[in-house]
C-alpha cells in the first residue's frame, strides 16, 4: 500500500528545503525553507507520530553532529544517506539508523560497480541497504527515459533506470529511493510519467520523492503505482514552511490505509 514517508534533509548543519537542480559545488543552493529548528525535533516529531521508513539526507559535508542528533531522537526510525561508504556504513547504523541509503560511492567513474555493491551489502546484510537511484530525464538515441543522477545530482550516469538495472540490484538490497531531481524542490506535481515507469520494475519497496504538492498526490500515487509505491513530500508540508499540506493530514492518510 502507498504511505506517506517523512525525510529531513541538511545542508550546512541545518534543516532545509532544497530545489534540487540548484544543488551545485562552488555556489549557494536555491532554498524553499530554513528551519529554526533542528533535525532532531523533526525526527521527534515523526516518531511520536509514529512515522516509519522516513529518510535523512545529508547534503554535502558538515552535517554528521545533526545527523546523530536526529538518530538519537528516532532510533531505529529513519534511514541515513549521503556519502555514505563502507567506511562509516556501520557507524551509522550503530548510531541508530535503521538503513543506510547508498548512491554515489555505488557508480565510480560514472559506472554502476557491482563490486563495491556486493561488498556493502556483504558488510551490513541486504536488509539493512538502500539503494538511491536519484535521477533526471534524458532523450538520447534510445528515446526518452530516466538516468541515474550522483553527486548531488551533478553528474547523470549512463545507467538508465530499467527492469535489466532493478533484476540487477534487487538481491542485494531491502527498498529503493528515488529523487526526481528535474522536480525536487518545485512544488509543481510529481512526475506521474516515471512515476508510470517506475511502477511494476521490482517488487521492492520504492520510496519516490520530488514535486509534491498537494494531498491528492498521495491518493493518486495509491492508484498510479497500484500501492506498490510510498511518497515523500518535503517543501509543500507545513512544517517546513508550506502551506498545501499538513503533516497531520498525511498523518491520517498513513492510519487510514494501515487500518
Amino acid at each position: 500500500m502507498t504511505l506517506f514517508r517523512p525525510c529531513i534533509d541538511l545542508h550546512d548543519g541545518r534543516v532545509k528545503q532544497i530545489v534540487g537542480g540548484s544543488l551545485r559545488d562552488g555556489s549557494a543552493p536555491k532554498t524553499n525553507f530554513v528551519s529554526d529548528r533542528d533535525g532532531a525535533y523533526y525526527a521527534g516529531l515523526y516518531r511520536d507520530a509514529g512515522l516509519r521508513g522516513g529518510h535523512i539526507i545529508l547534503l554535502g559535508p558538515g552535517n554528521e553532529t545533526a545527523a546523530k542528533a536526529a538518530l538519537n531522537a528516532y532510533p531505529s526510525g529513519m534511514q541515513l544517506g549521503g556519502g555514505v561508504t563502507p567506511a562509516d556504513a556501520l557507524s551509522w547504523l550503530e548510531a541508530g539508523a535503521s538503513h543506510v541509503i547508498v548512491t554515489s560511492w555505488l557508480f565510480p567513474d560514472g559506472d554502476l560497480s557491482m563490486v563495491r555493491l556486493r561488498e556493502l551489502s556483504a558488510l551490513i546484510g541486504p536488509s539493512r541497504l538502500v539503494i538511491d537511484l536519484s535521477c533526471r530525464r534524458v532523450t538520447n538515441d534510445a528515446g526518452e527515459g530516466w538516468n541515474v543522477a550522483i553527486n548531488r545530482w551533478q553528474t547523470v550516469t549512463p545507467v538508465r533506470l530499467d527492469a535489466a538495472l532493478f533484476a540487477q540490484l534487487d538481491p542485494f538490497c531491502d527498498e529503493y529511493l528515488i529523487h526526481a531531481a528535474d522536480v525536487e524542490g518545485l512544488r509543481q506535481g510529481l512526475d506521474w510519467k516515471l512515476i508510470a515507469h517506475l511502477s511494476g520494475l521490482t517488487q521492492k519497496p520504492l520510496t519516490y520523492a520530488g514535486g509534491a504538492s498537494s494531498l491528492a498526490d498521495l491518493e493518486r500515487m495509491a492508484v498510479a503505482s497500484e500501492g506498490r509505491m510510498d511518497l515523500t513530500i518535503g517543501s509543500a508540508l507545513d512544517i517546513f514552511g508550506g502551506s498545501e499540506v499538513t503533516l497531520s493530514d498525511c498523518i491520517a492518510f498513513n492510519r487510514k490505509h494501515l487500518g
